[in-house]
């Protein structure tokens, strides 16, 4: 069995003292391929170096995330857009983008400027879009409607919305991203995962945070995925090779591995 790790930050420097251990335990654990989003042009150099380092294992996006969208979101949207066009770099996404409201609102407005920039960018490159959302379902799905883009191509990472959010999700044509939130007690996520179809769900740990169960509160890494798979697989009382042959084959076909 192989996995695809949807969305991981192993250049984050939780990673700094063991990372090529870490990428080697996910290779041994059969995640072959792991999805590197950025944050902003602080976390690009790390990025780049990661994946430079092994490109046949890391594929890398860019995008500006909402948390990062502060007084220089210009600059930094720039960044994007020069990475984005240069004739050198190849990405498979734009991401990671969307909107936070979990801790203020101080810069509501040119996250969703941001955002929609970023969308029409990817738009005009055909390229798909993973969008980070919290506390903002409604704002991003109101900006995605205002839009009116037929069907979407993307990622809604690390999904946190109701059984309904998610059907709206999966109607614009977005996929769902599945992490170690999953595997939590009482976690919602579990009748979401039950709902949706199996070809519109993907696997991600969002490392270095969220960890799945026995891992909850310690450093998340690519190489839990095994666990998150299995979680899905049980809930839909469905094997864990179809979990990981269904969802590697719908990770490939989105980000076009």
């Amino acid at each position: 069995m192989t996995f695809i790790d949807t969305h991981c930050h192993l250049y984050d420097e939780a990673f700094d003292a063991d990372r090529d251990d870490a990428v080697q335990r996910a290779l041994d654990t059969g995640v072959t391929t792991m999805l590197l989003p950025d944050i902003d042009s602080t976390s690009t150099p790390a990025l780049d170096a990661l994946y430079n380092a092994y490109p046949q294992h890391f594929r890398r996006m860019t995008g500006l995330h909402p948390t990062s969208v502060k007084e220089d979101y210009e600059d930094e949207l720039q960044h994007v857009h020069d990475r984005l066009i240069s004739p050198t770099e190849k990405f498979i996404a734009v991401g990671e983008i969307g909107m936070d409201l979990y801790w203020d609102r101080t810069f509501e407005a040119q996250q969703r400027e941001v955002l929609k920039t970023q969308l029409q960018w990817a738009t005009d490159l055909d390229l798909p879009v993973c969008l980070h959302i919290r506390k903002a379902h409604n704002e991003v799905f109101a900006l995605l409607r205002e839009i009116n883009r037929p069907v979407w191509r993307g990622v809604m990472h690390c999904f946190g919305g109701s059984v309904q959010e998610a059907q709206r999700a999966l109607e614009m044509g977005f996929h769902l991203g599945i992490g170690g939130v999953v595997t939590f007690k009482n976690a919602t996520m579990a009748e979401v995962v039950k709902a949706a179809p199996l070809d519109r769900l993907l696997l991600e740990t969002d490392a270095p945070y969220l960890s799945p169960v026995p891992h909850r509160g310690q450093r998340n890494e690519s190489s839990y995925i095994p666990l998150i798979a299995q979680k899905v697989a049980d809930l839909r009382g469905i094997s864990l090779a179809e979990v990981a042959d269904v969802t590697t084959a719908s990770a490939a076909e989105l980000f076009s591995l």
